[in-house]
């Protein structure tokens, strides 16, 4: 007898896989514009500080992260007002303590001016972050310099990435769930052939996914253009990298994973004598569970578990949450194809999967559960991050497609045995075939043709008869709307695994936001200075302010008061700032009368930070004055 393979023709699972596509489209869009899900490692300091006014060229530049960062020769660019550079070219590694600061020097002799910083890194978790900021030598200036628009990881090739990461974990869904399905619940269903060419598409996606992800990588951590896919010397850089490394891994695991295809839909599914299948079942069941666990911890290895606190149990955490996804989501995929596509599927395999399902949610739940509070932290970080807006999106998601589980759960109560088109039937057609004929082999080439048009015609009985059952109807929409939501679930999780976890940026906002506390008062900061010229009216008291007392541009004001707190007129009024830590002053001040006994000065230029001393010089006559100073603090 000639077996026909069964066409993959229209029906819902077009749709379905016509839905990952898109939402692998769209979701790759939504990352492009999304900038919060750019960063990972934060730029939480820098020397000189951003918009700082400094009176001298500093010697070099210095930049101080929240976690590990990997940068190159280059990594770091600072640019003159009028746009050439200004560093040596040769980033320095000035981390101590656990801290992550890196350098460059600047070349000697620079001129005035306002500066431009340029930085661009790989964070520890394998996502690039890059940023710019300006300080100013002496005063601020115009520049000419420019710095690329576009956020590293962004642009076509970002899109791109982002697409081959989604297209990563839907094969590894379908290869794990859909490999599981057949073992765990439905062993009859490796021989069936739409299942067959289910988990040979996850590994076909997963393996051409992966690939791309690593050619891709180098423009996507570098350059940003397309046209880098293809640079051997970049691709040699990636797979020293541990992203690299672990995309290299993972093809190698894809091949031993072929192996397992090859042994399940081959000898597995031929094999009739009980006692090896139970033996070869529980071979297959342990190499595909070391495989894919493999696979699984190609991502817990070089992306968000391997990175912040707890990695030792994050890993394996991340891998099970892997695991049980694949189980979960790939079989449903399984599931539907046979509902959709196989002649028939028992009840019991139904259950079966349904137990398992069960199991992989209570998994699902405990390890994300863990994930979440080492990703979030805090209840700020979850509703006031784009990390954590995400999470309860997925959190949503999850309650759903549980809820339409349920429903599913209700129809497999109901759903009734079907038959089974076996080979049975093509002999009982043979047996009514007219055996009378003058020619034997006529005869039987006649047999053969009569029983393949009744094996077609009972098929199609069956077939029209099993989308007639309303129990069947029932569960296949049900378990098609678990398989839509889940398609979204899937995006919804690739996103989040490219977002700076809610924690890691909470965090790198709370140290900025520190450093800012500390570096600018809140409000202008003023002073109190009494004073005493020795001649008639020469008593009273000064106060000044400024604001906002940081280094930069500031606004001063000065008021004169008599002994009974009135305004009162001084022929002259002088201030100066000076910075004895670092040698810097007297920078004169003569500020201008407003009003009786008020003067101001706009566009005071403080050039540092530091404890300044303040000296303010008042003469009330021609012949008597004095001098009073105080520090100040400049943030």
């Amino acid at each position: 007898m000639t077996a026909t393979a069964p066409r993959f023709g229209p029906s819902p699972l077009r749709l379905l896989l016509a839905a990952i596509v898109l939402a692998g489209t769209l979701f790759g869009a939504l990352l492009a514009g999304a900038s919060p899900a750019s960063a990972h490692a934060a730029l939480t300091g820098s020397n000189p500080k951003d918009g700082a006014v400094v009176a001298t060229a500093p010697k070099d530049v210095t930049l101080t992260f929240s976690e590990q960062v990997a940068m190159g020769k280059d990594s770091i660019r600072v640019l003159e007002p009028s746009g050439k550079r200004a560093d040596k070219a040769a980033v320095r590694d000035l981390g101590t303590g656990g801290k992550v600061i890196y350098g460059v020097d600047l070349l000697p002799g620079l001129p005035d001016g306002t500066y431009t910083v340029a930085w661009q890194a790989v964070s520890a978790d394998s996502h690039p972050v890059s940023g710019a900021f300006t300080f100013s030598i002496g005063a601020p200036s115009k520049t000419t310099a420019v710095v690329p628009d576009q956020k590293a990881g962004g642009g076509v090739v970002g899109v791109l990435y982002d697409i081959a990461r989604y297209a990563s974990y839907a094969g590894f869904v379908l290869l794990t769930g859909g490999a599981a399905f057949v073992l765990a619940c439905w062993q009859r269903g490796a021989s069936v052939r739409p299942l067959q060419r289910l988990v040979v598409r996850g590994w076909v996606t997963l393996t051409a996914a992966t690939l791309a992800t690593l050619l891709l990588r180098t423009p996507y951590t570098g350059s940003g253009k397309l046209a880098d896919t293809f640079d051997l010397g970049g691709l040699q850089d990636v797979l020293q990298t541990k992203t690299g490394a672990a995309l290299s891994s993972r093809l190698m695991l894809l091949g031993a994973a072929a192996l397992f295809i090859a042994v399940l839909f081959g000898a597995y599914a031929k094999r009739e004598d009980e006692g090896e299948k139970k033996d070869l079942t529980f071979g297959l069941a342990v190499g595909g569970a070391v495989v894919a666990a493999g696979i699984a911890a190609t991502w817990a290895l070089s992306e968000h578990a391997s990175t912040g606190i707890q990695p030792g149990l994050a890993m394996p955490v991340d891998i099970t949450h892997l695991l049980a996804v694949a189980t979960w989501l790939g079989g449903l995929a399984a599931l539907l194809t046979a509902l959709y596509r196989a002649p028939s599927i028992e009840r019991a395999a139904v259950r079966r999967f349904s137990k398992v399902a069960f199991a992989s949610v209570v998994v699902l739940a405990a390890t994300g559960i863990y994930q979440s509070w080492r990703q979030v932290g805090s209840w700020s970080a979850l509703t006031g991050t784009w990390y954590g807006q995400l999470l309860l999106i997925k959190v949503g998601l999850v309650v759903v497609l549980v809820s339409v589980a349920w429903i599913s759960r209700r129809w497999t109560a109901q759903l009734a045995e079907s038959a089974e088109v076996t080979e049975a039937d093509e002999e009982e057609a043979v047996e009514e075939a007219d055996p009378v004929a003058e020619d034997a082999e006529r005869a039987a080439q006649l047999a053969r043709q009569k029983a393949a048009v009744a094996t077609a015609q009972k098929k199609k009985a069956r077939d029209k008869a099993r989308d007639a059952d309303p129990v069947r109807s029932g569960l296949r929409r049900s378990v098609l709307a678990e398989a839509g939501i889940a398609v979204v679930l899937l995006a919804v999780t690739t996103i989040l695994t490219s977002a700076e976890p809610g924690r890691t940026e909470e965090e790198a906002a709370n140290a900025s936001g520190s450093q800012a506390a500390a570096a600018v008062p809140n409000g202008p900061t003023e002073i109190r200075l009494p004073f005493d010229t020795g001649g008639k009216n020469g008593k009273g008291t000064v106060r000044l302010s400024l604001d906002p007392a940081t280094s930069g541009a500031n606004v001063m004001h000065v008021w004169i008061y008599s002994p009974e707190l009135k305004p009162m007129d001084v022929p002259e009024v002088k201030v100066s700032f000076t910075l004895k830590a670092k040698q810097i002053g007297p920078l004169p001040i003569t500020p201008d009368r407003v009003a009786k006994g008020h003067w101001s000065a706009d566009a005071v230029q403080i050039p540092m930070p530091g404890d300044w001393q303040v000296q303010v010089t008042v003469r009330t006559s021609d012949i008597d004055q004095t001098t009073t100073d105080e520090n100040i603090k400049i943030g």
